[in-house]
Formats: C-alpha cells, sequence, structure tokens
C-alpha cells in the first residue's frame, strides 16, 4: 500500500511536470531556443532548460522548503538532506533544439539517496510516466508491465552515445556493433528518462547508456524496476552507466556489453 506522504508527494510532482512540459512546448520549434553549449559541441542548453529549472525549483521551495535538490542547470541544494528532488529540466535537448518530438521533464524524489517517487513527462507526444516505490509504474494512469521475452533476437532495445565520445575510447561504439547482430533493432531516441520508461512500458525491451548523470535516470529507473525490469550498472567509474533489461535476456545484455553476466542491481 502506497505510503500517504507518497501520494502527495506524487500528486505535486505531476504537477510540476506538467507545468514545465507547458514551457516546453511554448518554447519548441520556435526561433527564440537562445542555444548555448555547455561541455562541447553534443552538450548544449537552451531557454527553455532553464525556464523549466527555474519553475520546478520554484514549486519545490514553497511546498517543501527543507528538501535538497539536484538539479542538471543549476547543481545542487542542500544535497545530503533526507528529502532530496532529482531534477532534469529538460532530457534530449538535443531533440528539443532539433524540433525532434522525443524530449522530457524527468522529476524524482529520493528519501536517504532511495528514489522513492518518479515522474517522467514527454509533453509533445501526450505520454505521463509515474512510478511511486512498491506501488508499480503507469503511463496515463495505466499500469504498465516490462516485456516477457527470452530470445535476444526478438528483442528491439535502445542506447545512447556518451557526450565524450570523442576524446574517450568507452564511448559505446564498441558495444553498439556487439549488440546490432544479435537483436531485432537498435534504436536511439535520445531521452534516457523516456528509454527507461519505454523498457518499462514493454516498448523496447533492453536499454543500455554509459556516463550519463543521476538527473538523466533517476525518475526512469524507478519507472522501469517497479515495471519489472532489472536495472543494473555496467561500468564502476564511469559515472551513470547503466543497462534496464526485462529479465529474460539481462544475462546476454550484459554478456554483449563486456559487463559481468551477473551484475549487481541498483
Amino acid at each position: 500500500m502506497m505510503k500517504p506522504e507518497y501520494l502527495s508527494f506524487l500528486q505535486n510532482a505531476i504537477a510540476m511536470a506538467r507545468a514545465a512540459g507547458d514551457i516546453q512546448l511554448e518554447f519548441f520549434r520556435t526561433t527564440h531556443l537562445d542555444t548555448h553549449i555547455k561541455q562541447n559541441d553534443s552538450d548544449v542548453v537552451t531557454a527553455a532548460d532553464k525556464a523549466c529549472e527555474k519553475l520546478i525549483k520554484d514549486m519545490i521551495h514553497e511546498k517543501y522548503p527543507a528538501h535538497g535538490i539536484i538539479a542538471e542547470e543549476s547543481g545542487s541544494e542542500n544535497a545530503d538532506r533526507e528529502w532530496r528532488w532529482v531534477i532534469d529540466p529538460l532530457d534530449g535537448t538535443t531533440n528539443f533544439s532539433q524540433g525532434l518530438p522525443v524530449f522530457s521533464v524527468s522529476i524524482a524524489l529520493e528519501h536517504n539517496g532511495e528514489a522513492v517517487v518518479g515522474v517522467v513527462y514527454a509533453p509533445y507526444i501526450g505520454e505521463l510516466f509515474h512510478a511511486v516505490r512498491a506501488g508499480g509504474a503507469f503511463l496515463n494512469g495505466k499500469r504498465i508491465y516490462c516485456s516477457h521475452k527470452l530470445r535476444l533476437s526478438e528483442a528491439v532495445v535502445a542506447t545512447g552515445v556518451p557526450y565524450d565520445k570523442l576524446t574517450n575510447p568507452d564511448n559505446n561504439i564498441k558495444e553498439i556493433t556487439s549488440v546490432i547482430p544479435q537483436v531485432r533493432g537498435v534504436r536511439r531516441l535520445g531521452s534516457a528518462a523516456v528509454d527507461l520508461c519505454y523498457v518499462g512500458a514493454g516498448f523496447f525491451d533492453a536499454y543500455w547508456e554509459l556516463n550519463i548523470n543521476r538527473w538523466d535516470v533517476a525518475a526512469g529507473m524507478l519507472v522501469a524496476s517497479e515495471a519489472g525490469a532489472k536495472v543494473s550498472s555496467i561500468r564502476e567509474n564511469r559515472n551513470y552507466s547503466i543497462l534496464a533489461c526485462v529479465p529474460g535476456i539481462e544475462a546476454q545484455m550484459r554478456c554483449l556489453l563486456g559487463s559481468d553476466c551477473a551484475g549487481s542491481h541498483l
């Protein structure tokens, strides 16, 4: 049974996500994105990212002034607090800046470092995912479950390429080359939060990526795991490098990705 306080947190997280999604739609495919480069040409930020983050943080400050925050654009505030919000105000900024429709807002609430509420909202395609620890995962209010595939050859999987692909040889190229011949298809959507939720919904059978950040995956990992997928680390010292996978092909995927075939779940 869901803890009563979790329901209130969830309702507020959904309200934050929908409000941020409205801002995203106001900016999307307009000429006033004010796009800037962050780490390199593969890592960009827009005015929409900043506006969404400000809105979400303002709502958190108003409703939960004692809570900590980790946010992509502005960093951490009291991140050692018992309750901590982890925010990616616009996941899939490259897609967004190009006019491509797969982007989202990702909001997780952690209690003592463990995600207990997660919301991922993709406003352009009208999909809102949510999960509560031990309470299941949902898409637009309907319970979702991961697929039950057992054969790798039938799997459709997703991945991404790290921002430091030019300077770090651990850039996922070898892994993609290993996986492609073994599966039905490989897709690159461009939003880690959406990819994780799509594993939970059974649209993908696995998703992996190297060197991403906690704000990219905190909410999506909870959605995927609450839907029955297994989420595990595939690198020890590469930030968040994860595999989210249906149980029936997890060991095979881990072997293809150069990780141990068992692994420890996150």
